[in-house]
């Protein structure tokens, strides 16, 4: 019998451990049944009380890797996309080609006049004749949130984008809605003021079963930081080079090339980006 013990999160929250929702995890990465509770097994001895889920997650990220190297690239997403940083450029990239993977003609890194004053908008997205502003709020600690302030601001942004853009009878789309996406989470306050003002709210698991893990997951549009056969210094070369996403080292071999990865390896590289893409 599993025996019962209580964890930290990474918010320093104390929650009760569930080897269940460890299963959940592993099995969305693809993981067999049999590779599932090898792992189980393997870590339940050395679970105990206090100890971080960080910790957790590297010892199943670690045995997973082993067994699979595909679902162990899957498992690492949340961690991946934290290490997209230090700025939040990349994520924009990540989120506007979520976008244009679901019909939107995107922009990143627009500056729009306002009615009062310019605003850059991180992703401007087209579809149907409308179009939508989309900030990105990135955070590089998994502890970070977005609280009600951060809705408040982007709306009144985006109120000020929109009667400008909206009067102005050069504009082919009506400027519909604003969006705010984050890596992390959403306080309480923030959800409902979101919903409220009709701001559209995608975080890692906001909306239930349509966060931005489902769309990745979906979509098969993983970060080049979920890697397994790339160093993490390879890896922020090649969001240096503007190579974001894993998909698009395909046609980007020659930057791993030119930064002195063999033939050998990058074979190995392209051979995990097919897997993970299912290409």
């Amino acid at each position: 019998m599993e025996k019962q013990i209580y964890i930290k999160k990474i918010n320093d929250e104390i929650e009760l451990f569930s080897f269940e929702k460890l299963r959940q995890s592993l099995k969305s990465t693809g993981a067999s049944k049999d590779v599932i509770e090898t792992i189980i097994n393997r870590i339940q001895p050395d679970i105990y009380d206090g100890m971080s889920s960080n910790d957790i997650y590297k010892k199943a990220f670690a045995l997973l890797k082993k067994h699979n190297r595909i679902s162990a690239s899957r498992y690492s997403l949340k961690r991946a996309i934290l290490d997209l940083g230090p700025t939040g450029y990349p994520f924009e990239r990540l989120i506007g080609a979520l976008l244009k993977e679901k019909g939107y003609k995107t922009k990143v890194g627009v500056i729009l006049n306002g009615e009062c004053v310019t605003h850059e908008i991180d992703v401007l997205a087209e579809k149907d004749e409308f179009s939508y502003a989309i900030e990105c709020k990135f955070h590089s600690d998994a502890r970070g949130a977005s609280n009600v302030q951060v809705p408040l601001y982007i709306n009144s942004r985006f109120l000020d984008v929109q009667k400008q853009w909206n009067a102005d009878p050069n504009n082919k789309t009506h400027l519909k809605q604003g969006w705010l996406v984050t890596n992390t989470r959403f306080t309480k306050d923030a959800i409902n003021y979101g919903k409220c003002i009709g701001l559209t709210l995608l975080s890692w698991d906001y909306p239930k079963n349509n966060g931005l893990k489902a769309n990745i997951d979906s979509l098969a549009l993983y970060p080049v930081t979920t890697l397994t056969t790339l160093t993490k210094k390879e890896k922020h070369q090649l969001i240096e080079k503007d190579v974001v996403l894993v998909k698009e080292l395909i046609k980007a071999s020659n930057a791993m090339k030119n930064m002195g990865i063999s033939d050998k390896r990058i074979k190995r590289v392209l051979d995990e980006v097919r897997q993970l893409c299912r290409i």
